[in-house]
């Protein structure tokens, strides 16, 4: 099954995503903060990437630019808090494919990945 990563500096919305992932048959990966996160998809080569936008050293706008310069055709979903309008439309300017809302609903999580991966 297809390889994703999650960038996420919150331990538990990390612990939440990979668990869903996992039982749903995908191989996680897990990064701590924007910088982390480049390094790992450079290494992993996953086939998507779920990545909070908000994150210490460097946050999910700069991560996405790297990943995305790195690889035009990487697949990214942002996960957002409320409110956070102007930096959803500032990801899809830079190639985000989707977005997902805290707080984490699972049936939405499995929508949206499945769909951006063709399962």
């Amino acid at each position: 099954m297809a390889k994703i990563l999650i960038i996420d500096d919150s331990r538990t919305s990390r612990k939440i995503m990979r668990n869903l992932l996992s039982e749903n048959g995908y191989d996680v990966v897990e990064a701590e903060n924007g910088a982390d996160g480049v390094e790992k998809y450079k290494t992993e080569q996953p086939k998507l990437v779920t990545m909070d936008i908000t994150m210490p050293v460097m946050d999910g706008l700069e991560a996405l630019r790297q990943i995305r310069e790195y690889d035009g055709k990487a697949n990214v979903i942002m996960v957002t808090a409320a409110g956070q309008e102007s930096k959803v439309m500032e990801a899809v300017k830079l190639g985000a494919a989707e977005f997902i809302t805290k707080p984490l609903e699972k049936d939405k999580i499995l929508e949206t990945v499945g769909k951006i991966l063709g399962d």
